[in-house]
């Protein structure tokens, strides 16, 4: 793999299906980390601190979803504040979601928010009628 990438797991195509692959030390400038990938990859490049990582992801033009594990409360806030996506998720990974959530991204990965809610005022055309009986 170009850039010093190393493939630890899968990497596998078979037909149309891609094995759940981990890669390390991917190179921002390459597709599968400056975009979105909707496949089972996940990249795990070396930071010196939260805030090397929080500027890593902001670096992108995409913001759909970030996960972060930690035990302190105040790098969960730093998290949840610095990072410009459109949801934090502490302690897990950013795919957990229940329908009543607002699910959705910021800069390129979307507008607007999925769940019930959302769903709901988007199929909606609401309407203006005023009555003035004098």
């Amino acid at each position: 793999m170009p850039s010093g990438a190393k493939v630890m797991t899968g990497g596998i195509r078979d037909g149309n299906i891609l094995h759940p692959t981990v890669l390390l030390n991917i190179n921002t400038s390459l597709k599968v980390s400056c975009q979105e990938v909707f496949a089972p990859i996940v990249l795990i490049n070396q930071v010196q601190s939260v805030d090397e990582a929080i500027a890593a992801v902001n670096d992108s033009r995409y913001g759909l979803q970030a996960g972060i594990y930690t035990e302190n409360i105040h790098t969960a806030l730093k998290a949840s504040t610095d990072l410009y996506v459109g949801g934090v998720i502490i302690n897990d990974i950013p795919t957990f979601r229940v329908d009543n959530m607002p699910y959705g991204g910021v800069k390129g990965s979307g507008v607007g928010r999925e769940g019930i809610k959302y769903a709901i005022e988007e199929m909606t055309e609401m309407k203006l009628v005023v009555f003035n009986k004098n």
